[in-house]
């Protein structure tokens, strides 16, 4: 894991999304979620994905999340083209490259937080005795240690998201996709999940792609993409400017 100033990766294009459109429907029930989208993201950056409900946000992420294929046009990842790629390997993709955090936590819920955050390398057939290390050790990168016991209901809405954090980090993603990571957060637990994923950002190279409709939360990120009817807005694509 490359821990050190990741400035000299960032002309490496992890992510190149070109001409990409999704279709819903045929014929005069069409319905174009994206219309045509270009954008880059480099190794190590923190991206911020902004826009009103049925902007082609949550398309954009579905594609990127290899949960869903272009209809037209091409998704890059690291010079891959993901379009192309069977259901299984589009699933390989995800198990191996990506973690993900969601607003609903997506907890199991009567199953300890060390359990939570070991499933995903259950999935990658890791043995017991490395699973539990790692996740142990997922778990105090998140300020968790101690809580490895606790369930779900055991735990404040804070302390589930760190957990999520934990089980998304656990396989040492490339890329970290966040739905809304403090939807369901008061301002002081989102401004603590704002700072760790910042760390995480910064301290292990991890590219982040985060979608959220609040100001505050988008501004820790280096860079906002605003969606507009399928389309991207670039007038209020803006780098972050330094206070």
């Amino acid at each position: 894991m490359n821990t050190q100033n990741h400035s000299k990766d960032s002309h490496h294009s992890l992510i190149t999304i070109n001409g990409v459109t999704r279709v819903y429907g045929q014929g005069s029930a069409a319905m174009y979620a994206l219309r045509g989208v270009d954008f880059s993201i480099h190794t190590g950056e923190f991206v911020a994905v902004m826009g009103p409900s049925g902007s082609g946000k949550s398309t954009c992420m579905n594609i990127l999340g290899c949960l869903d294929t272009p209809t037209d046009g091409e998704y890059l990842l690291e010079g891959v083209n993901v379009g192309k790629l069977s259901r299984d390997q589009r699933a390989l993709l995800r198990r191996n490259y990506l973690g993900f955090v969601f607003q609903g936590f997506n907890l199991l819920n009567r199953t300890s937080a060390l359990e939570n955050v070991e499933l995903p390398l259950i999935y990658r057939g890791t043995p017991i005795a490395e699973r539990r290390i790692r996740a142990k050790e997922a778990l105090a990168s998140v300020g968790l240690e101690g809580w490895e016991a606790h369930t779900p209901g055991e735990l404040s809405g804070g302390q589930q998201q760190r957990v999520a954090i934990a089980r998304a980090i656990v396989t040492h993603p490339r890329v970290l996709l966040a739905d809304e990571p403090t939807g369901n957060l008061d301002t002081a637990r989102s401004r603590e999940i704002m700072e760790l994923l910042t760390s995480f950002n910064r301290e292990r190279n991890i590219t982040i792609i985060m979608v959220t409709h609040e100001a505050e939360m988008a501004a820790y990120a280096g860079r906002r993409i605003h969606f507009i009817d399928g389309v991207i807005d670039n007038g209020q694509d803006t780098e972050r400017k330094n206070a």
